[in-house]
């Protein structure tokens, strides 16, 4: 499946880690909930479960290098990239990110996987470079950047699926 990518970052105990994610998504609307999931080999882990927050840094297509980086654990690099993260508002976000999500944790599910999954509300939120296209991942088709219009400009699929109800109805009805 191509998924955006994110870089998912906690701060506990004055240490921060990130991991890069495509399997960080929305859940409801209506009080902003995301689901995370995360391995408990990832140096990041421990982290997240002891200050029950973490941030979600969107990444633009320009950032692979941040994707690639933060797609192993940071101890096999030695840590030596810290000028991708940044504070922002006391989020660990990545710089220059689309955008950023701070979220509290709500609950973690139980499973059997191999990565624990969790529930998180939406406390904080921030905007970058929100105009730049994002990068997506899939593990068929490798590192991606989304940006092509999907529809025409100024055709409104709905509208002409809603007039088509309306004759269907129209006709039905007589």
């Amino acid at each position: 499946m191509m998924k955006g990518v994110q870089v998912v970052a906690a701060t506990h105990d004055g240490m921060t880690r990130g991991y890069c994610s495509h399997w960080a998504m929305q859940v409801s609307f209506d009080e902003p909930i995301m689901l995370v999931s995360i391995s408990p080999k990832h140096d990041t882990h421990p982290l997240l479960v002891g200050s029950g927050r973490f941030a979600i840094s969107n990444l633009a297509g320009d950032q692979v290098d941040v994707g690639q980086y933060f797609s192993y654990p940071g101890r096999k690099f030695k840590h030596i990239a810290p000028e991708y993260l940044t504070t922002q508002d006391g989020w660990p976000i990545i710089v220059d990110c689309i955008s950023w999500l701070g979220c509290e944790v709500t609950e973690k599910l139980a499973t059997d996987l191999d990565h624990d999954l969790f529930l998180a509300r939406v406390v904080a939120f921030g905007e970058g470079r929100l105009g730049e296209d994002p990068l997506l991942y899939s593990s068929r088709h490798g590192w991606r950047i989304a940006g092509a219009k999907a529809r025409e400009p100024g055709r409104s699929i709905r509208d002409e699926l809603l007039e088509r109800l309306e004759h269907h109805e129209n006709t039905t009805n007589d």
